[in-house]
Parts: structure tokens; sequence; C-alpha cells
């Protein structure tokens, strides 16, 4: 890679780390460090980190397998179509979260100690102290996020990144001598021989493994850097080494104030189920000895500020680009109803993040309450999306009742093996949704009994007037390999392929195809894909005809008479109102002759008034976008 690639690499994974150090990681690392000691904290940082890296390396996979800087882009908007509301709902506990984790381990300790009466002047007093927090994080995040965009994002991050650098140094040179970490238990903790030991690990393997896979901040980025020529995966390596060692750092540090003589213990706040919770220790820490440590604890705190602000303004830009670009081909009709400039702005999004992170303040829940819904829930959709990318009899529809019902079982499987300390529980409730998609994708009854039934079923449908037309199965070769072709066209994938020989009449007094011919055999093509579709329609019966608003085509190579021509067509996109049919002419050679575009529009077969594509249609079209 050329150096100046290396560099964008660099950039963008400097961006990639700051954006997945979430309130999850940020503070969850304390926690490890309290629970596991080092051990504990190297084995969760160092999962977290190859999680990352091994996205990054696999969407750069993906990418390759088209042309063209959209290609991950094109992917994306295909793949992603079914999870929507996954990825929505994802990105919604993820900004919830960091916003809660600043708020909770943050900002509420230092208004505590430096306020002592708060908390006791009243609910009132307390919720409206809280919502000042609550708007000042989350003012600041959609500022932010208002002002870049994902071009720009990576060199505001560069410049965070570098502050944040300098915080962390002068922590460290500040809090010497760290010789204590050599004490017995720094390394090491009894918790870590205990069952519950891999009550953790195991569902952090499998939450930071696939978790990625529905960050919508990951895609963006990923999608960015394909289009500046980049390498994913070199800039994945460089984001999951920097995001490493700034899991490390927030570790050893707790792993510094939990093995010295501070009064830690009374630090340590007693949750629901009498379990400890460490993650404010150091906030603690640097407050108790803020006059000795002068500029150290600024400095660490202006590290969690701006860890937190990186996340967030991160989530503010994807969540714009998700939400703008779903608006735009949404057919809902409740959608309707709101301005779309509403619809499509986080800001929406980053209220319910505060008002909630107020609720969850004053009944005191914990960040693992929400880590519960990575480890379990969104383990399913993200696992089945992988295996869409990678596993090819996966494709079929999402079952979406069955993989909420499973998702919610194995969040009430984990919980309860979380409050009750029961390893196992824990474990089967990470496992469980991933054990249901690899029985919904390698189900080999289910292979057995399609491949049983196929002949029937290939039998009974020949005996239907249309398909029996469509099965005349004749054969040809393009580019040395044999096609099964018919005479009233055929799938290839969600290509629709009508082939045929060209003739006298398809040739200008060159010898040559008139240029005009073209745009008949697209048409032509396009009757047939209709046909083999939508076989009900009828133009006497109908309610809406299909017109062409525009077409588009580029000539790139001629062809002469008796030429084997295949013309190939299919749905490329879609919203409300409009339908975009993608077309490409290929010669027997497997030469392109020639490529386009058209869009097609819907009105009412009476007035002709423009109409929302008929559902109809949009389920004859749905299998081939």
């Amino acid at each position: 890679m050329k150096p100046i690639r290396w560099l964008n690499a660099f950039c963008w994974g400097n961006s990639v780390a700051l954006s997945w150090l979430w309130g999850l990681g940020l503070f969850f690392s304390v926690q490890m460090t309290f629970l596991f000691g080092l051990t504990g904290l190297l084995g969760f940082a160092l999962l977290n980190a190859l999680g990352l890296f091994l996205f990054g390396f696999l969407t750069q996979k993906i990418a390759r397998r088209d042309s063209g800087e959209e290609a991950l882009e094109r992917f994306f908007k295909k793949w992603s179509r079914p999870f929507r509301l996954s990825f929505y709902l994802y990105q919604v506990l993820a900004l919830t979260l960091t916003v809660f984790a600043v708020v909770n381990y943050l900002l509420v300790p230092l208004l505590a100690l430096r306020w002592p009466g708060w908390g006791r002047q009243g609910l009132i007093l307390t919720v409206i102290s809280l919502a000042l927090l609550v708007l000042l994080v989350v003012s600041a995040a959609c500022l932010l996020g208002e002002e870049f965009r994902i071009k720009g994002l990576k060199y505001n991050h560069l410049f965070q990144g570098a502050l944040i650098l300098v915080a962390a140094v002068v922590v460290v040179a500040g809090v010497q001598p760290l010789a204590v970490l050599g004490e017995a238990g720094a390394w090491v903790r009894e918790q870590t021989r205990e069952p519950i030991f891999w009550g953790y690990m195991i569902p952090i393997l499998i939450g930071f493994f696939v978790g990625p896979w529905l960050d919508l901040q990951q895609w963006q980025r990923a999608i960015q850097i394909h289009k500046e020529h980049t390498s994913i995966s070199a800039s994945y390596l460089c984001g999951a080494g920097l995001f490493f060692l700034l899991l490390m750092f927030h570790g050893v540090l707790a792993a510094f104030v939990l093995n010295g003589t501070a009064p830690v213990w009374d630090w340590v706040v007693q949750g629901y189920g009498d379990l400890p919770y460490g993650h404010e220790v150091v906030v603690r820490y640097m407050e108790a000895c803020k006059d000795a440590f002068q500029w150290v604890p600024a400095c660490y705190y202006l590290f969690l500020g701006l860890s937190v602000l990186t996340t967030l303004d991160s989530g503010y830009v994807a969540l714009k680009w998700f939400l703008t670009d779903n608006v735009k081909t949404s057919k809902s009709p409740l959608l309707s109803f709101l301005p779309h400039a509403v619809i499509a702005s986080p800001i929406p999004t980053y209220i319910f993040a505060g008002a909630f992170t107020i609720f969850a303040v004053v009944v005191k829940l914990e960040v693992e309450y929400f880590m519960v819904f990575y480890a379990s829930f969104f383990v399913g959709y993200a696992t089945l999306g992988i295996a869409r990318c990678f596993v090819p009899n996966s494709q079929h529809g999402l079952p979406q009742v069955k993989l909420f019902a499973i998702g919610s079982l194995s969040v009430v499987v984990f919980a309860c093996g979380y409050f009750m300390k029961i390893a196992a529980l824990m474990v089967a409730g990470a496992i469980l949704p991933m054990a249901y998609v690899w029985w919904l994708v390698f189900n080999t009854d289910l292979l057995r009994i399609v491949t049983e039934k196929a002949e029937e079923v290939i039998d009974a449908a020949s005996e239907l007037p249309m398909l029996r037309k469509i099965s005349q199965v004749a054969q040809h070769t393009i580019n040395g390999a044999t096609h099964e072709v018919t005479t009233g066209g055929h799938f290839e994938d969600q290509w629709f392929v009508h082939t045929f020989t060209a003739t006298y009449a398809d040739t200008n007094s060159v010898g040559n195809v008139y240029f005009g011919q073209y745009i008949l055999w697209v048409g032509k093509t396009r009757e047939l894909f209709f046909n083999c579709v939508l076989p009900e329609f009828d133009l006497k019966t109908t309610p809406y005809f299909i017109l062409t608003r525009g077409i588009e085509h580029k000539y790139i190579t001629e062809s002469r008479e008796f030429e084997r021509i295949s013309v190939k067509i299919r749905v490329a996109e879609y919203n409300r109102k409009f339908a975009t049919l993608e077309h490409q002419i290929y010669n027997a050679a497997g030469h392109l002759l020639g490529k386009g575009r058209q869009q097609l529009i819907f009105v009412a077969s009476k007035d002709y008034k423009l109409l929302d594509i008929p559902a109809e249609v949009l389920q004859a079209f749905m299998p081939y976008i």
C-alpha cells in the first residue's frame, strides 16, 4: 500500500477506535478489572479489538466482490434492508448507554462530591440537575454531529485523538509509581478461577465478534474507506490496535487504584441483587487526590469526555446518513404524516437517549443492564446478517417474529444467570440465539426435503400454461460456460435474461445493428420480465399502468447480424413513487455491448394520476432487487 494510503488508513483507524469506544467499553474496562484483575481486562480488551478487526477484514472481502468505489455501499443497501429496525434499535441502545455511562459514572459522582447536598434536595431538584447534565452531553454531541460529515469526521477525530493521547500521557506521568501493579492479586484474582469468569468472557466473545455488524457507525466508515480507495482491513487493523491500547490504559489505571492504599470499597456501589459495581472508582480516586495530582484529574476527565463525544458525534452522523436514506425509499403510509426532516433527524433519538438516562440514573440502573442486550438479544440478528453475507442458503426471508422471540428469551435467560451468578445461564443466554440461526441456516432436514421434492414441484409447475412456456429449455455458451436458458427468458441471480439472435431486420445499411434496436431489445426484455413476475396482470382490469419516465443507454461495442445477444435486466432501486431498472447487453463472447437505466412510474388507469408503487408490484419485484 502506498504511504499516503497508509496515512489515510491510520486516520480512519483512529476514527474507528474512537467511534467504538462507547460507554460499554470505556467504563466496563474498569469493572472487568475490578472483578477479575488485569487478566479479565486483557481478555475483555483483546476479544473486543479482535472482533472489530474481523469486521473490517471481512467487509474488505465483501467489497472486492464487485467493482467500483460504490460496491460496498450497493451491497449494504441491499443486505441491510431486512435489518433496518435492528440497526436502528442497536444504535439507539448504544447512544443511550453512552449518555447514561458518562452521566452516571462521571458527572453524577463529580456533582455529588463537589456538592455534598446533591441528591438530598428532593426528587424534583435531582431530576432538574440530571436534566441539565444530560442536556450538556446531548447538545454537545448534536452540535459536533451537525458540524461534520463522514468525510471530515476523521480529521476532527484525529484532533480529538491527539488531545486524548496528551491527556493519557499526563495521567500516566502523574500517578507514578505503577510498581504497585506487581503486587499479588493485580494480575489474577480468585474470581478468575471461578465459573462466573467464563459467564462473562463467553458472552463477551460472542457479543463483540458479531456486534460490529449491526453498528451503523462501522458500516458508514467501511463504505467511506472503500470509496477513498483505502484498505478497509488495514484501517481496522490500526483501529483495533488503538482501541486495545485505550482500553488497556483505562483498565490499568483502574488496577493502580484498586491495588493502592485508597479506600476503594467505600466507593463501590451495591446494585440490585447485592452485586458490586466499581465503574466510578477511578473518578472518585481522582477527586480524592486532586490536590496532590494537580492537573491529572482534569486530564483524566478530558480523556473520558472526549472519548464519549467521539462516539456520540459519530453516532449522530451515522444515524442521519441511515435515516435520510431510508426515508427516501420508505413506503410506510405512517411516515407520510410526519415531515421528512423530522423523521430523518437524529435529534429525536438523542432526546429519547437523554430522557431514558434520567430515568435510569433515578432508578439506579447499571451499564451491565444495557450490555445484556448486546450479549443476547442482538446476537441472533447479527449472526443471521453475517450468514447472509457468506452462506448461500441463508437468503430466505427474515423470520422477524421468531428472532424477536428467541432474542427476548435469551435476554431473560442471561439476566437470570447474571443476577443469580450462574455462569451456565449467562453462557446459554448468549449461545441460544446463535444456535437458532445455525439451525435455521444449516438445517439439513430442510435441505433434504427441498431436494427430494424439487422434481415434484417442477413437474406440478410445468402444468401451468405460463410456466410450461417458460420451462422450454435451451442452452447457449457464454465465456466458455454453458447456461440453461428458456425461450421466454430466465433468471440468473437477480438478473432476468432474454437471449436471441440478431437478424437482418435489426441492422442498418452498413451491416451493424441499428442503434435504435438496442432500446427495442431492452423494452422487449422488460415486458418479458413483467410477464414472468406479474403473470396475472391484465390491461382490461388493471387499476394502474406502468409508464416509462425516462431511459438512458450507453453504447460500448457494436454487434452484427446473426450474433447471439443476451439482454439482462433487474430492479436496481425504488422509492415510494418510482422504480429504477438497470440493463446490460452482452454478445455470445461475453463482451458488454451497452448498459443503461430506466425509471418507471405508476398511474391510475382511470385518470392517469400518479400513484405509489402498487403493493403487488413491490411483492413481485422484491426477490429480484
